[in-house]
């Protein structure tokens, strides 16, 4: 499951947040204030996180002490989810993308519970999304070849008698492949 990241620009600033956007997370009990320092940090760390803490302070303009402290307490607050490398598919023998549609029989909360709680153990989905509007759910799915994506689907889609409906979009060409979060501009 995903947690969620609430930004919320149009709250009125108290004194103690010096104009800096609200942020609520999953773990906090209330808004996270963010100032100008913490959005570059934030903004750095999403373009490579394998630097030091040294060289990331130089990037953001400030003491390394000062990078690490907010870097420690953005990890708390549950802003920064995690730190991860980014592989290659491809280098590594995963060179089959896919967007696969699934649409529920059922749609009990307890079929759509179980349903994602198969398709996000399954190591050859990469990203699950519970939608409206269309589908049930959304799965980016990254897989060696042909036979892997047979047997994903034979695992998640054809044993479960409650998939309706799947609908599978093979890619081609990976244009853009990435996880970075837009940052509110800094108030003030």
């Amino acid at each position: 499951m995903c947690e969620s990241l609430i930004v919320d620009c149009n709250v009125s600033p108290s004194p103690a947040q010096n104009s800096a956007p609200a942020v609520t997370s999953a773990t906090t009990d209330g808004p996270l204030p963010l100032d100008a320092i913490d959005l570059r940090l934030l903004d750095e760390l999403q373009r490579d996180a394998s630097r030091s803490n040294q060289a990331l302070a130089e990037a953001v303009h400030v003491s390394p002490a000062t990078a690490l402290r907010r870097q420690r307490r953005l990890q708390e607050a549950g802003v920064i989810e995690r730190t991860v490398a980014v592989l290659s598919p491809e280098a590594l023998g995963h060179g089959l993308s896919a967007v696969v549609e699934i649409t529920l029989d059922a749609q009990g909360a307890e079929r759509i519970v179980a349903f994602e709680a198969r398709a996000a153990a399954d190591a050859g989905v990469q990203q699950c999304y519970r939608t409206s509007g269309g589908p049930d759910f959304v799965l980016i799915v990254q897989v060696a070849d042909m036979a892997a994506y047979q047997a994903l689907a034979q695992r998640l889609f054809n044993s479960d008698a409650n998939v309706r409906n799947v609908r599978c979009f093979f890619s081609v060409h990976r244009a853009k492949a990435g996880l970075a979060v837009s940052l509110p501009a800094p108030r003030g």
